[in-house]
């Protein structure tokens, strides 16, 4: 290969690398997607349960979960600060209508906002209920508020609540996705895959 044809692939090199997310950006993604199934899963399965040493140590798995999620969500919101991901390929930005530009940002923003909001709303809970965290049944987590029965009782709707909202944002995203793979057919989910693929069309 000549000189000048390698200047010449270059940055078609670079601009492939630009369309996809970062390789610890997609492996935080599916890790904390992975987490957050069996989060929300374990909530949802625990409440149904009756009081029995089995529902409390579910409860303290879910308390752990959650605490791993809310740590992971601030790494990754910081690597997103610092990195910032692709944009849209110009094809795909053209074909969409601009109420779906408004749902992809505003779903993320929410997903976002949610990712700590659901935690934190959890940690609150078990502070105001009494029940103190004790990571791993080894580090023991400072109270998110003081012990309050009339808060506890307002904050635990407000977590379920929470809950599932980011239940409906979940699934939006993941029905957007499979749109995007299976109907538009434009290759925009190989952005976040971890194995290489053809690029979505630009």
């Amino acid at each position: 290969m000549t000189e000048s044809s390698a200047r010449a692939n270059a940055p078609a090199k670079s601009s492939s690398r630009a369309t996809r997310y970062t390789g610890v950006a997609m492996a935080a993604h599916w890790v904390l997607a992975l987490g957050l199934i069996a989060a929300l899963g374990l909530g949802w399965y625990m409440t149904g349960l009756p009081f029995s040493p089995s529902r409390l140590k579910l409860y303290n798995w879910h308390k752990w979960l959650g605490v791993t999620l809310l740590s992971l969500s601030l790494l990754r919101l910081l690597w997103r600060v610092t990195h910032r991901p692709p944009e849209l390929p110009p094809a795909v930005a053209r074909a969409m209508p601009q109420w779906q530009h408004w749902a992809h940002n505003g779903t993320h923003h929410a997903m976002y906002l949610l990712f700590f909001a659901v935690p934190l709303l959890g940690w609150a809970y078990s502070s105001a209920a009494g029940f103190p965290i004790v990571f791993l049944g080894m580090l023991p987590l400072p109270d998110f508020v003081s012990a309050s029965p009339e808060l506890a009782e307002t904050l635990k709707p407000l977590h379920g609540w929470a809950a599932w909202a980011l239940v409906v944002l979940i699934a939006m995203h993941v029905g957007a996705a499979l749109k995007h793979q299976f109907i538009d057919r434009d290759g925009l989910i190989s952005r976040c895959l971890l194995y290489t693929s053809p690029s979505p069309r630009d």
